[in-house]
């Protein structure tokens, strides 16, 4: 029994003496509420809704969030992340072209009137997706990514359960009405969020309220106007998008997207009855929001005489890359409240790499961690050879004599 205590001892002082040399690159998401109990707050009548700072993933509001419901063309925001995604990793070009097939162009719904045998570029259907909500064009790319909707509605289910999405199931990739195709309002903010931080250029065609493309066809070419669904993007100062949703039994959705300022938030609506409500609690969200939402700005994160030691390497002290930019956002907080700490690792020893972590700023509010951004190396140390150690030995002899 002793011997098992002793044991446990030695393992425990093993933990605690290597945590210094243990950097976790990962920062947890805040799920946390501003206001608990707040339904009341904004009193909405929609049937699940969710406010989403988009920065930090932080919900602001939320109510019946992880109810599934039926989310109509809200469904495409999935479609086109993997679109991009696709376009990210090089698989695809907007400039590729994208033949129609039978199977596409039977879609009925919000459609484009694509004709089976027609051709257009990605650029062209992601305007067609986004813009119109075209399902046509939808299933259109969703074979051209992975050669059947089949094969794509099942990328789309693998990249939501990896979103940690835990409450959707697609079955086809335009939001068409199908049995147990379902999501929640948290997880729409979610794939929202991935695809508008990760993916900024999603703007470019979300705030289009007019376009057009041309039609291909055996029998000539022929413009299609392409009018945004999304009246919200006229309504509402700052909106940026996000994508609009509508069948008669999901009713009216969306996933509304607005900066001001600087703060980004994301707004879900499912389950409205009229689009008037849709429209008018999503600016309620955003309202809320903003209002208590604050963009804190470090100007001088790091001071300019910090120095950061090196134990055992070829110079005494290592430089390190300046962080510039340094913004997060506070939820009813004041900023002259924030506590700022520069935590720089003891006993950082040689050799240490260019890119490696030496230290970390960390910002508190009320005595919990809100923000921290890490520092790192600038260069790289070598240790010092027993050679290089026995002369700095020796130097330092010879000026104590």
């Amino acid at each position: 029994m002793k011997k098992s205590v002793r044991l446990l001892i030695i393992l425990l002082l093993t933990i605690i003496l290597s945590v210094n040399s243990i950097v976790t690159y990962a920062v947890e998401t805040d799920t946390s509420t501003v206001q608990e109990n707040n339904e009341d707050v904004l009193s909405l009548e929609s049937k699940s809704a969710i406010l989403m700072e988009a920065d930090t993933g932080k919900i602001l509001y939320e109510k019946n969030a992880d109810e599934m419901l039926r989310p109509a063309s809200v469904t495409k925001i999935m479609t086109l992340l993997l679109i991009f995604e696709a376009l990210d990793d090089g698989s695809i070009t907007l400039d590729d072209t994208v033949t129609v097939s039978e199977h596409a162009a039977s879609m009925g719904g919000s459609q484009c009137f694509f004709e089976a045998g027609e051709e257009q570029t990605v650029k062209d259907m992601i305007k067609c997706i986004e813009v119109a909500s075209g399902n046509d064009a939808a299933v259109a790319m969703a074979e051209h990514i992975a050669g059947s909707e089949e094969v794509f509605v099942k990328m789309m289910n693998e990249r939501a359960k990896e979103l940690g999405m835990n409450n959707t199931n697609f079955v086809n990739a335009c939001g068409l009405e199908a049995e147990n195709h379902l999501t929640t309002a948290r997880d729409i903010a979610t794939m929202s969020r991935e695809l508008i931080t990760k993916h900024p250029d999603i703007r470019d065609y979300s705030t289009i309220w007019m376009d057009s493309i041309v039609h291909k066809t055996r029998r000539g070419e022929s413009q299609f106007d392409l009018a945004n669904t999304n009246k919200f993007l006229n309504q509402y100062t700052g909106a940026t998008g996000l994508k609009t949703g509508y069948t008669s039994q999901a009713k009216y959705c969306m996933s509304a997207t607005a900066e001001r300022n600087g703060i980004e938030l994301i707004a879900v609506i499912m389950g409205a009855d009229t689009k008037e409500i849709r429209n008018s609690e999503a600016g309620k969200l955003l309202d809320y929001g903003f209002a208590g939402c604050t963009l804190y700005n470090d100007t001088e994160t790091l001071p300019v005489d910090l120095k950061i030691p090196v134990l055992n390497g070829v110079k005494d002290f290592i430089s390190y890359e300046h962080i510039t930019d340094n913004q997060f956002v506070l939820v009813n907080q004041k900023p002259e409240m924030v506590i700022k700490e520069i935590i720089v690792y003891n006993n950082l020893e040689a050799p240490v790499y260019k890119g490696d972590v030496i230290g970390v700023v960390q910002y508190s509010y009320d005595g919990n961690l809100i923000h921290e951004e890490y520092i790192y190396a600038a260069e790289d140390i070598d240790k010092l050879s027993y050679m290089q150690s026995l002369k700095g030995l020796f130097k330092k002899a010879l000026m104590v004599k």
